[in-house]
């Protein structure tokens, strides 16, 4: 009895051991990242104190968090955040859902890829900027525009990635696929698609991070709200303050995003026998 109550005190406990020593490595992640940003927020404060950096040109991280507490707790702040998480959320959905639909057939018949990619590839060089004057003369200036925008960013590198990880299975999971008899839509959706799936997420990561880019394009060339408009206030009221704490909120928001998909990456592919999986 005492040999099997040992047993089982020891099933109970190695999950909570699992669990503690992922938590470990979870803050001991966020402290190594925080590191540089800490040394460089410090060094930053300390030449602008003493004056080695001119305060109208690069105000001091202090006066900078005080003006970001002060839009926070007067709730406007809050409205511009949501209103650019909503773009790009948006934006990402919309981009994400036209590349996954063109990626699988492209990257699956090479006959639809003759025909599409060429001109895909043509689209992909036009410069984010060179969309909007297009969009706003068939959209106007409300929020149509800007999502298309975005999604517009979103689209190329999802697409790409979803082509060269489709292209990229191995032949050998093909033919397994052919000789337990699979359509074309099974090979597809049971062999192509979870085979894809590293580089999928991949490109959802750099899809995100150019929604985040191309959004605030869109808020600066017209927009009555959103973090790209608080640059533009910023710039016209010569407010370098206002600029910096828009650029940093950006950054943080960004890194947040990032981190939750990184975050679903890691998770969907946990049965990977990878080097990152080890780590």
């Amino acid at each position: 009895m005492s040999g099997r109550s040992e047993a089982i005190e020891v099933v109970v406990k190695k999950p909570k051991t699992r669990d503690i020593q992922k938590k470990n490595k979870f803050n001991l992640n966020w402290i190594l990242g925080g590191i540089i940003p800490l040394i460089l927020l410090v060094s930053w404060e300390i030449a602008g104190r003493f004056g080695f950096i001119e305060a109208h040109l690069l105000p001091t991280p202090s006066k900078i968090i005080k003006e970001i507490i002060e839009m926070g707790a007067t709730g406007t702040l809050w409205g511009h955040i949501g209103t650019t998480l909503f773009r790009v959320a948006f934006g990402f959905f919309l981009g994400t859902i036209a590349a996954l639909i063109l990626g699988s057939t492209v990257g699956y018949f090479s006959v639809i890829e003759k025909l599409l990619d060429p001109l895909i590839q043509a689209f992909r060089s036009i410069p984010s900027l060179a969309w909007v004057p297009l969009f706003i003369l068939w959209m106007g200036i409300g929020e149509s525009s800007k999502v298309t925008l975005i999604a517009v960013g979103v689209f190329f590198p999802v697409y790409l990635n979803i082509v060269s990880g489709i292209q990229g299975v191995d032949r050998k999971l093909i033919e397994v696929g052919k000789i337990y008899g699979f359509t074309s839509t099974q090979t597809l959706r049971k062999i192509i698609l979870p085979a894809s799936l590293p580089s999928f997420l991949v490109g959802l990561r750099s899809g995100l991070g150019l929604g985040w880019m191309f959004v605030v394009a869109a808020e600066i060339m017209g927009a009555s709200k959103g973090l790209g408009y608080l640059l533009v206030v910023g710039q016209n009221t010569y407010s370098p303050h206002l600029v910096i704490a828009s650029i940093l909120l950006f950054a943080a928001i960004g890194k947040l995003t990032d981190s939750l998909l990184k975050n679903i990456e890691k998770k969907s592919l946990s049965w990977q026998d990878s080097f990152s999986n080890q780590r």
